[in-house]
């Protein structure tokens, strides 16, 4: 299994792409793939036919996945790099720029 320094309900910064500069919350992390999903960033627009739930059918927005490298973790709103560090027992992830734990 991929490991990454992000996790889902982490605060990230889109660094590259046509997002570039958006910020929002990782819904959800799809390892396999190495994407994320990332509120309120990279929408699109889903056709839907007629059924029971919805029966007028219609257009949904929702949020597509970008690539795992095109987003850091966030603090102040600025991309910062992540480290870890071992704190009595439990291993800690910390901000490289400011040497806070996250």
């Amino acid at each position: 299994m991929k490991k990454f320094k992000i996790k889902s309900g982490d605060t990230v910064v889109v660094i590259a792409g046509d997002h570039k500069g958006s910020e929002g919350k990782i819904l959800q992390i799809l390892r396999d793939k190495n994407r994320v999903i990332v509120e309120g960033v990279n929408m699109i627009s889903k056709h839907t036919k007629p059924s029971a739930q919805k029966p007028q059918g219609g257009i949904d927005k929702k949020e597509a996945s970008i690539d795992i490298s095109n987003v850091a973790l966030a603090e102040n709103g600025k991309a910062i790099r992540v480290g870890y560090k071992v704190e009595g027992d439990k291993k800690v992830r910390f901000s490289k720029k400011s040497d806070k734990a996250i």
